[in-house]
């Protein structure tokens, strides 16, 4: 059962969805909840309404009831849900995924819910819902090796490698001799090859990764290319007899995909810019992952270009803010047009509004960072921005109220917590709510006196008090 956009799902039940969205918004989650539970049971594939779901759950427990919340899902009331939920894993992985919301209806944060549900989703082929709880799990377990590479197979099928290489990447890193992990990362960069270079097209599925290669030769620079390249003759070398085989095989996208990483890393972006070019033209590899990857080549030579001037110039910082709103500009641009591809991706709604409220562009940064706090992975970040947003534009009433929900919200006592009540503190300041404001700065002071200026700030404050 492959997962769904909201526009392929039936308009019954993407009007019952908007309900919910709107339900979510005016703090009704009881409600809320309930409207996604029905569509969900309807249509199990509905990402983006089991993501709104997750933000909804979540919301409801808030941070004040975390740990009472940890402890009732380990009452009975569970009990028999959990055993009902394995029970049904293998014979029915729909009524499975169904069982485990119900638990996490009462208890967001049980990772035994989460990783049946993630069984089942695996089960029923929804490898993005299968993540979705992963990623949760795993944001308390980083270094939990199964756990990574459960996560890292359900990124992959569903479309996401770079981010599954990623983690098995840095997995690989803290436990360099585990021959699993590194076999892991292996075939999982011989799954992105296939599907870029267009293998997958084999139907009997009786071949090996090298049969389907064409030749000998075709292994061996497969296998030189997994190499890190750190001599500029090595690169070189590799260069001209990959651009000598490209002219047997011009549509060997691997070949490509290597030229544009190898003249990457001798900092011709220009050319490894062309190749990407031409992968993206044939139409041959997945255009969000090459579009991705050119996105990044233009921004490593933004880099490079400013990594190269002469800071001694008179002209230098001129350059400087000149290359750097170019890198900007082009970043907005970037971003804007994969919003406009991918609509409902809220991730990419996060990033544009990030990235507008950074040029200054404060109204279209509300725009979108109001659409962003439905991610759950992105709600307390967009409300930071949103709230950064509201201050700009003298709003201090409403920067305040939207601070307050993402402070209430955060768990943890971490560093975007004390960002979230640092920015808190300084909109209270504005409006001369003087002792409020040192309330703020004092939360931060108290475990962590060398934070911005939080000790100068308290410290003036009794100063003054005598």
């Amino acid at each position: 059962m492959p997962e769904k956009s909201q526009n392929e799902i039936p308009a019954c039940w993407r009007d019952l969805y908007e309900k919910g969205l709107t339900a979510y918004k005016r703090q009704n989650l009881d409600y809320a909840i309930s409207l996604f539970n029905q569509i969900l049971e309807k249509e199990p594939g509905f990402y983006d309404c089991r993501e709104a779901l997750r933000a909804a759950q979540f919301k409801k427990i808030g941070a004040g009831s975390n740990f009472f919340m940890r402890a009732l899902g380990k009452a009975t009331s569970t009990g028999p849900l959990l055993a009902r939920c394995r029970m049904a894993l293998h014979s029915n992985p729909l009524e499975a995924i169904q069982l485990a919301e119900q638990i996490l209806n009462q208890d967001p944060h049980s990772t035994l819910a989460h990783k049946l549900l993630a069984d089942a989703a695996m089960a029923a082929d929804l490898p993005r819902t299968a993540a979705l709880s992963l990623e949760i799990v795993f944001k308390t377990a980083p270094r939990d090796r199964e756990l990574a590479m459960r996560l890292a197979r359900a990124l992959a099928g569903a479309g996401q490698a770079q981010r599954a290489e990623e983690i098995l990447t840095d997995l690989l890193q803290n436990d360099p001799s585990n021959n699993d992990i590194s076999q892991a990362l292996k075939n999982l960069s011989v799954h992105r090859t296939m599907e870029e270079g267009g293998y997958n097209a084999l139907s009997d599925g009786s071949g090996s990764y090298r049969d389907i290669l064409k030749d000998k030769e075709e292994a061996k620079a497969l296998e030189q290319d997994q190499r890190e390249v750190k001599s500029g003759d090595v690169a070189t070398n590799l260069i001209q007899e990959y651009e000598a085989r490209l002219a047997r095989e011009p549509k060997n996208v691997r070949l490509l995909r290597s030229l544009a990483d190898l003249h990457a890393q001798k900092n011709d972006y220009d050319a490894s810019l062309a190749y990407y070019q031409r992968i993206l033209d044939s139409g041959m590899g997945s255009d969000s992952t090459i579009e991705k990857n050119i996105a990044e080549t233009h921004l490593k030579k933004f880099d490079y270009l400013e990594s190269q001037l002469d800071p001694g110039a008179p002209d230098h910082a001129q350059k400087v803010a000149a290359i750097k709103a170019d890198r900007q500009a082009f970043q907005l641009a970037e971003c804007k047009t994969r919003a406009d591809k991918f609509p409902t991706d809220l991730g990419i709604r996060f990033e544009l509004g990030q990235l507008y409220y950074e040029t200054g562009h404060i109204g279209e940064a509300i725009q979108e960072l109001q659409k962003a706090q439905n991610n759950p992975h992105r709600r307390i970040q967009s409300l930071f921005y949103l709230g950064q947003c509201f201050a700009k534009r003298g709003m201090n009433d409403l920067a305040a109220r939207t601070l307050q929900t993402a402070i209430k919200e955060k768990v943890v006592f971490d560093d975007e917590k004390k960002e979230l009540i640092y920015a808190l503190g300084c909109v209270l300041e504005k409006i001369k709510k003087t002792e409020e404001a040192i309330e703020q700065f004092k939360q931060i002071y108290e475990v962590d006196i060398g934070y911005k200026d939080v000790a100068a700030k308290v410290d003036a404050y009794y100063a003054g008090k005598g």
